[in-house]
């Protein structure tokens, strides 16, 4: 049975030949979205694996967090800019779903990350959730959710504003982009608790930040946060 299954796979493989999410090269069907060569290749920060690092600098000074990390570096043109293209724009969010399994694993095994009880993704405003179907921090957040076996939670908070894109403004418009557009929804589900905030990408950190600032207004919280990638040059 198994064996027919993949001839067939093999076989509907030549007529709709599935591509690698990296680098967009054929791959068997065997092989998931992303092929052994990218798997191999694709730049891993190790940041989970140092208590202090360019992730959690980025923050000195500007905001309170316990731990911070990233699965990926992150360049212009690369495997991993086309990874987070196709999770963010092209529907694949079930590869958000992977990295986070992926990463939850390597997240659970680090001594900075084993008290997180909590996972909470950074929001979209619900109409441009609807407009794309998905949110993509939430698929990394589900994947986390369950290496980690931590609970998720989508509503605790929320975006109250729906802001220009990110992606061409300058350091500085970016952080009044998002200055007070998120909020605290549900208090009690975040009180008293040691929360990863989990995002796409980390450029300038100012989505981040500013959520991070609204869940630390909640008593007895701490912040730790979790990104699948890295930009190098910020």
């Amino acid at each position: 049975m198994k064996l027919g299954k993949r001839i067939f796979d093999d076989f509907l493989s030549l007529f709709y030949p599935r591509l690698c999410l990296a680098c967009g090269q054929n791959i068997p069907a065997n092989q998931g979205d992303i092929c052994i060569t990218c798997q191999y290749h694709l730049p891993k920060t190790n940041f989970h694996l140092e208590k202090e690092n360019p992730l959690t600098e980025h923050f000195w000074g500007r905001v309170n967090i316990h731990s911070g990390a990233a699965l990926y570096f992150f360049t212009r043109g690369s495997r991993t800019q086309k990874l987070i293209h196709n999770l963010k724009y092209k529907g694949k969010q079930q590869i958000g779903v992977k990295l986070g399994e992926v990463y939850g694993t390597s997240l659970k095994s680090s001594p900075y990350f084993h008290q997180v009880n909590l996972i909470v993704p950074v929001p979209l405003h619900p109409r441009k959730e609807k407009i794309r179907g998905y949110n993509q921090s939430d698929a990394f957040a589900i994947g986390l959710s369950k290496s980690m076996s931590i609970p998720w939670s989508k509503n605790a908070l929320q975006r109250i504003e729906m802001t220009d894109t990110q992606t061409k403004k300058s350091r500085m418009e970016r952080f009044e982009n998002v200055q007070s557009v998120f909020q605290v929804k549900d208090e009690s589900a975040l009180k008293g608790k040691h929360i990863l905030l989990v995002d796409d990408v980390l450029t300038t950190g100012a989505t981040l930040e500013a959520c991070a600032n609204q869940i630390l207004k909640v008593p007895d919280t701490k912040i730790s946060l979790a990104t699948i990638a890295f930009a190098k040059h910020i």
